[in-house]
């Protein structure tokens, strides 16, 4: 019996409601499971598309190894700053930065436009980040304060109600680890060591998460970060900002803009404030609200700590032994939890699947995530050779909020004349640093060319193009370097050597490929058992 128009359209019509509501019904599932403040499920398929991300034109036919073109001195250490603006790291979307912190020294509250992964080369010390939204799990017992801290009086002269000190957690950090921080999350580094404390650092401008443009802003929550601001200013953007700066202020100062005005074009971000507004903000005196905005302060951005600084922290109750024992349980039931999840030079176990990659949302909260992994522990190597060296990967399997800031790292030690296959990254750019030795790179990019082949030093970093090819062989001296990666899930594929892509071709499309005999093509494929790290060949030499 045929249906009627009416029937038709209205079963049309249920159909069209039906799709629109699971629409409705997958869309709010998707932001429940992953769209928070920080969307650590997102999937794949939504990871980022910044309007800045590719550009019309990267001239990566000669590469260079790259030494910090600026130097900040402060009172208690000082920022070394690669050029932003270099085309090596504006194509990669990064910028790399290095401080030097003395014994108490402070680097003062600041926040970043855009992720940041750190990699301390030296020392120890401790380290906080003010996670948005997040308690105060650090909680001082108020008897204990009160034996070194008398009662004070509020801006009311009337005795206030003592309290214990509260703030977030606060990591101890040592060498060999690495930090991740998001976008725009305030943090704090404090050298409790006996020598310096030196971290290198890239930062992501390429991310989705960094709404403004491809330049590096700092902006400080206290200090006169001055001589920061300006002497890292002397990029043509700096000049800029600078320049309009002063055309601001002499335009408020003719126009009646009142004594306030500074000549200063920078400071903390409290510095262009009004007393009034900070004191009535804070419910304290202007006075104090002065202090805040710290234009008599000359200390630069790492200030001396006089004392060493009290902070509540486990570490100091427990004793460290125990806490390394701590971090070696944990570091324990991660590899069992997650299994062969690290790795990245075509490892069986690494899967990039989109089950795999997306977070089940119950692994860690938001309040909970580790922003810190320890990758300089040779038994955590992901690919050992006795002869060669070892490679430690980490990414967002061993480490989930590496998902979110879009970065992965890589901890490599070549031995003398130890060799790392050819390779290529094949989702992500590479910026090497140089922590230790030496050793020769060549670098060829898509036409067959040369595009590097030198020498890479102790602190240099050198840009290595997505799909690029690199070989690294170490010098008498050893190698020792920290990769930083643009993708949470890099992954490197070696062309020699076992899992390799000559390995995975059949022997005569090798054979017919380079026109040699079935003998050489089988020698191509099999004459390298090791994976990625190579053993040196007898009179196998550095750079001549």
């Amino acid at each position: 019996m045929a249906s009627s128009p009416s029937s038709s359209l209205l079963l049309s019509l249920g159909l069209l409601a039906l799709l629109v509501g699971l629409h409705g019904c997958s869309a709010h599932f998707g932001q429940a499971t992953g769209q928070g403040i920080w969307p650590l499920g997102r999937q794949p398929q939504q990871r980022q598309r910044h309007q800045l991300r590719f550009r019309t034109e990267c001239r990566l036919d000669r590469l260079d190894p790259q030494e910090p073109s600026r130097r900040i001195e402060a009172e208690a250490g000082f920022t070394e700053l690669w050029d932003e603006e270099d085309e090596q790291f504006a194509c990669a979307g990064a910028a790399a930065v290095r401080h030097v912190i003395r014994r108490n020294g402070l680097f003062l509250p600041a926040y970043t436009n855009a992720p940041e992964l750190l990699y301390v080369v030296q020392g120890n010390g401790l380290h906080g980040a003010v996670l948005p939204g997040c308690p105060e799990t650090y909680q001082e017992d108020e008897s204990l304060r009160s034996q070194y801290q008398g009662r004070s009086q509020d801006i009311r002269g009337e005795e206030s109600e003592q309290r214990g000190d509260r703030h977030q957690k606060v990591r101890f950090i040592r060498e060999g680890d690495v930090i991740a921080l998001p976008a725009g999350v305030t943090h704090w580094i404090y050298n409790r060591g006996q020598s310096d404390l030196v971290l290198v650092s890239v930062l992501y401008t390429a991310n989705e998460e960094n709404q403004l443009d491809e330049n590096i802003r700092k902006f400080f929550l206290a200090g006169n970060p001055q001589q920061y601001q300006q002497q890292g200013g002397r990029s043509r953007r700096w000049q800029r900002q600078g320049r309009r700066g002063r055309q601001q202020q002499r335009h408020r100062r003719e126009g009646g803009g009142g004594q306030e005005q500074q000549e200063e074009s920078f400071g903390n971000i409290f510095n262009g404030f009004d007393d009034d507004l900070l004191s009535d903000s804070f419910n304290v005196d202007n006075e104090l609200a002065q202090r805040l905005r710290g234009r008599d302060d000359q200390r630069g951005h790492i200030v001396e700590v006089q004392d060493d600084l009290q902070i509540l922290s486990p570490r100091y109750d427990r004793g460290e032994e125990a806490e390394r024992e701590w971090e070696r349980e944990r570091e324990r039931e991660g590899r069992r939890r997650r299994g062969r999840g690290r790795g990245g030079y075509n490892n069986p176990g690494n899967s990039t699947s989109e089950d795999d990659a997306s977070a089940n949302g119950l692994e860690e909260t938001l309040c909970t995530l580790r922003l810190r992994e320890n990758i300089d522990n040779p038994e955590r190597a992901d690919i050992y050779n006795p002869r060669g060296g070892r490679i430690t990967t980490l990414n967002s399997f061993s480490l989930p909020i590496l998902n979110y800031v879009q970065l992965s790292a890589e901890k490599g030690v070549l031995y003398r004349n130890g060799l790392v296959a050819p390779h290529y990254y094949l989702n992500s750019n590479g910026l090497i640093y140089a922590i230790r030795g030496s050793a020769r790179l060549q670098v060829v990019g898509d036409f067959g060319q040369t595009a590097f082949d030198g020498e890479l030093r102790e602190g240099q970093f050198l840009v290595i193009p997505q799909n690029f090819v690199a070989i690294k062989r170490a010098n008498d001296q050893g190698f020792e370097w920290i990769g930083f990666r643009t993708n949470d899930m890099a992954t490197v594929n070696p062309l020699a050597g076992r899992l390799s892509v000559l390995r995975s071709l059949p022997e005569e499309v090798i054979q017919n490929a380079y026109d040699i005999s079935r003998e050489d093509a089988r020698r191509l494929k099999y004459n390298r058992e090791e994976l990625a790290v190579f053993s040196p060949r007898s009179g196998s030499r550095g750079i001549e």
